[in-house]
């Protein structure tokens, strides 16, 4: 298993500004919870499922088997 960051920067860049906005929240998500707070519960649980191949929500981290 490996995580990455996703090889379109002009998407990483835009992760990243709307991270620095929210204080480390996705900014894909309207709610500000620790369950939203990136690398959020969603992907943390994908990471953990060993068949799971793919983006994150908001496609900034990609995990690969």
């Amino acid at each position: 298993m490996k995580i990455t960051e996703n090889t379109d920067l002009e998407i990483v860049k835009a992760i990243r500004e709307g991270l620095e906005r929210t204080g480390g929240y996705c900014p894909c998500r309207l709610e500000r919870t620790p369950e939203n707070k990136c690398m959020c519960k969603e992907f943390r649980d994908q990471i953990k499922d060993k068949d799971f191949e793919g983006y994150c929500h908001c496609m900034l981290y990609y995990k690969s088997k």
